[in-house]
C-alpha cells in the first residue's frame, strides 16, 4: 500500500533540481518568457515529441544531441527501439516561449547550438558544465530565436534557484492558468518520493503522442524499462486522449527527469502517481482550452474493440460540430449519432444508446426527445463539466476521451495570434 498527499509549490519539492524563469522582453509587460531547469548532477531523461512531420527545431536538436531518428522511433516497436533501451541523461534544459523556432531549417538548430556555446562562457555558468543541454520552444510558427535577447536575460539566471511558479508562467502563451502540481508518495515501508509537473497548452490540442510542453520531475530511483512502460501507459490514459480544437502542434513535449535522490521506489506506486499527475494536467489543457467554458468527458462503452472505443471517443472529442452543440447548451444528439457514424466503427443504430450523464437522450426505442428529457439533458450541459456516454452495443471495450465547447473567443484568440 502507498499514500498520495497533494504538495504545494509544484517542481519545488523535488530534491537534485533548481529552475526559475524571468523575462527576456519577447511578452509584453516584462512577463516570464525564458526559464531554465537544471539538475545537480546528471538527471535520467525519458521524452515523447509530436507526431507533426513538421518537427520543430528544438525536438531535431534533440534527435541531434542524442543521435535519435524520431520519425522511425515512433513507427517501430517500442522493444526493437534503441531509444528505449538506452538511458538518456541532461543537466539543463532551456525553455522559451512567444517562439516555436519551427519550419526554421537547419538554421533553428544551430541557432540553439549557438546560444548554449555562448552560455559556457557567461560568468554565472563559470562553474556549471553543460552535458547535453536541450531546448524546448512554443509560440509562434516560422521565425528564428532571438539569440541576443536569449543570451544576455540567461545572464540574470541564478542556477541555484528554485522557482516553480516563476517557470509555469515562463512558458504560458494563451494559457489562462499556469499549470503545476506536486505530489508526495509514502511507501509502506516508510521511504517516500515526490513527484512534480508544470506544464503549458490551451491552443493546438489534439491526442497525437503528446500535445503540449510538459516537464515532469522526480527524485524516485525509476528503472528505465518501467519509465518507459509507465509514461507510455500515463499518456495513453491522459493527453492522448484530449482535444480542444482537433489541431497538432510542431513542437509538442513531455518529458520526465529524474534525480533518483530518493530512497523510495515502487513500480506500482509511482505509475499510480504518474497517472493522476498526467490526467489532471490534461483536463487543465482541456479546461484551459481558447474560449472554452466546459470541460466533457466522451466515454464511449461496449464497443467492438478497445481501438474501436478510442477512435469514436477521439472523433467525439474533435468533432467541430459537437463542440459549437456542447457551447450552445443543445442537446444535438444527431451530432454525437452521425459522428459516431462517420468515425468508421462498427456500429448499428438499434444498438446505440446515447446518455447526457444519466438522462437518456436516444436509443432505438426513443429516437425523439421528448420535453421533459430534452430540458434535463440541457440542464446537464449548462454545467461545467459533465459526461456524454455513449453505449455501442458491439463488444464489451470501453475507452473516454475529453474535450471542451468551441465558442466565439477562440476565433477571436487565433485571428490576431501574433500580436
Amino acid at each position: 500500500m502507498f499514500k498520495i498527499i497533494s504538495l504545494k509549490n509544484g517542481l519545488e519539492n523535488v530534491a537534485g533540481f533548481s529552475f526559475d524563469g524571468l523575462s527576456a522582453g519577447f511578452k509584453k509587460d516584462g512577463q516570464n518568457d525564458l526559464g531554465f531547469i537544471r539538475a545537480s548532477q546528471n538527471a535520467s531523461l525519458w521524452a515523447r515529441f509530436t507526431r507533426n512531420k513538421f518537427k520543430a527545431a528544438p525536438i531535431r536538436h534533440f534527435e541531434k544531441t542524442f543521435n535519435l531518428n524520431l520519425d522511425s522511433i515512433q513507427n517501430t516497436s517500442q522493444k526493437n527501439a534503441d531509444f528505449y533501451k538506452n538511458e538518456l541523461h541532461t543537466n539543463f534544459i532551456l525553455l522559451n516561449s512567444k517562439n516555436a523556432n519551427a519550419m526554421t531549417g537547419k538554421a533553428g538548430i544551430d541557432d540553439i547550438d549557438e546560444i548554449f556555446k555562448a552560455l559556457k562562457s557567461l560568468p554565472n555558468f563559470n562553474n556549471f558544465t553543460l552535458v547535453n543541454p536541450l531546448m524546448s520552444s512554443t509560440g509562434v510558427i516560422g521565425y528564428r530565436l532571438d539569440k541576443e535577447k536569449i543570451i544576455c536575460a540567461a545572464r540574470n539566471f541564478n542556477l541555484n534557484a528554485q522557482n516553480s511558479d516563476a517557470l509555469a508562467r515562463a512558458i504560458m502563451t494563451t494559457d489562462r492558468f499556469k499549470k503545476e502540481i506536486a505530489l508526495k508518495v509514502e511507501l509502506e515501508d516508510g521511504t517516500s518520493f515526490n513527484i512534480a509537473c508544470i506544464c503549458k497548452g490551451a491552443g493546438m490540442i489534439n491526442p497525437a503522442l503528446a500535445t503540449m510542453l510538459c516537464f515532469i520531475l522526480t527524485d524516485a530511483p525509476i528503472p528505465n524499462e518501467d519509465a518507459h512502460e509507465l509514461l507510455e501507459c500515463a499518456i495513453e490514459q491522459s493527453f492522448n486522449a484530449i482535444s480542444v480544437d482537433g489541431d497538432t502542434s510542431t513542437n509538442d513535449t513531455i518529458m520526465l527527469l529524474s534525480s533518483k535522490q530518493a530512497k523510495g521506489y515502487d513500480k506500482e506506486a509511482f505509475g499510480f502517481a504518474l497517472n493522476q499527475i498526467c490526467l489532471q494536467m490534461a483536463l487543465n489543457l482541456v479546461k484551459d482550452g481558447e474560449g472554452s467554458t466546459k470541460v466533457v468527458a466522451f466515454e464511449i462503452q461496449n464497443a467492438a474493440t478497445k481501438e474501436e472505443a478510442k477512435q469514436a471517443a477521439l472523433a467525439l472529442a474533435n468533432s467541430l460540430l459537437v463542440k459549437t452543440a456542447l457551447f450552445g447548451c443543445d442537446p444535438n444528439w444527431g451530432r454525437i449519432a452521425s459522428t459516431i457514424g462517420a468515425s468508421g466503427i462498427n456500429c448499428d443504430e438499434n444498438k446505440l444508446s446515447i446518455y447526457y450523464d444519466d438522462v437518456l437522450v436516444y436509443n432505438a426505442q426513443n429516437p425523439q426527445l421528448d420535453e421533459i428529457r430534452e430540458k434535463a439533458a440541457h440542464e446537464i450541459m449548462l454545467k461545467d463539466s459533465y459526461k456524454i456516454i455513449c453505449d455501442i452495443g458491439t463488444g464489451i471495450a470501453c475507452y473516454k476521451a475529453y474535450g471542451c465547447d468551441l465558442g466565439h473567443e477562440y476565433v477571436s484568440i487565433n485571428a490576431d495570434y501574433r500580436s
